[in-house]
């Protein structure tokens, strides 16, 4: 599917050198074509600076740059926002997979429906079970008072959007997806969550189950703020 909407896909990747070809490759295979590819190597020490350098000669539509040390995924991701070219911004994780056809059927819902963003359902990694699971069928704000409903490597947002709010939060160095949904839901901007699984999500050894403490420390401050927000 070719289109003049060009979408940017952001992607931080750190020592993740067992999973990024996978994810890359998912990326380059999207029935979409009208896609760049950003992708952040934010201090890794393994072979990820190499795996990236290749796939950046290879292929003109990815665009690697490089952090000399680690600064996280939130500061990372505004980097690579601010230069994007896309209309459209799209998240990937670098240890998660897109379908095909993802890219093409968000577009699509965002166009059909006037959206500002959209994401969509996942398939747990080896398991056939889908994320969220029966919440997803739950109003969104009572959700929000308890915990993140949207899967952030699903996220396309428009990029003007997200600048006028202030990209990611840099005061959340965890949780800035739920701050920033949270954000965008409590100011009125429209959004669809894709009933259709469109991604794979890796749910072992990631930067959330590897750093939990610090994850809910912030995922807590950000519930506070909504039980106010979504009474």
């Amino acid at each position: 599917m070719s289109s003049s909407t060009l979408v940017s896909l952001v992607m931080s990747v750190y020592n993740a050198e067992n999973s990024i070809d996978n994810s890359i490759l998912s990326l380059l295979n999207q029935t979409y074509e009208n896609i760049e590819i950003l992708i952040m190597n934010d201090g890794s020490t393994d072979k990820t600076s190499d795996k990236l350098t290749e796939y950046e000669k290879k292929h003109s539509s990815i665009r690697i740059f490089e952090n000399t040390k680690n600064i996280g995924l939130t500061k990372s991701l505004n980097i690579l926002i601010h230069a994007a070219n896309g209309e459209y911004i799209a998240r990937q994780d670098a240890d998660d997979i897109s379908y095909p056809s993802r890219i093409a059927k968000q577009v699509t819902v965002i166009n059909k429906n006037n959206l500002n963003f959209c994401s969509s359902r996942a398939i747990k990694n080896n398991k056939n079970s889908h994320i969220p699971g029966l919440s997803f069928y739950l109003p969104t704000k009572l959700l929000l008072r308890y915990k993140n409903p949207f899967i952030h490597g699903t996220l396309m947002i428009r990029r003007k959007d997200l600048l006028s709010i202030g990209l990611y939060d840099e005061d959340y160095y965890y949780s800035q997806d739920y701050k920033l949904i949270s954000d965008l839901i409590y100011m009125g901007y429209r959004y669809k969550v894709i009933r259709e699984p469109l991604y794979v999500l890796n749910m072992e050894n990631n930067i959330s189950t590897n750093n939990r403490d610090k994850q809910a420390f912030y995922a807590d401050k950000i519930k506070k703020i909504n039980r106010s927000r979504f009474k």
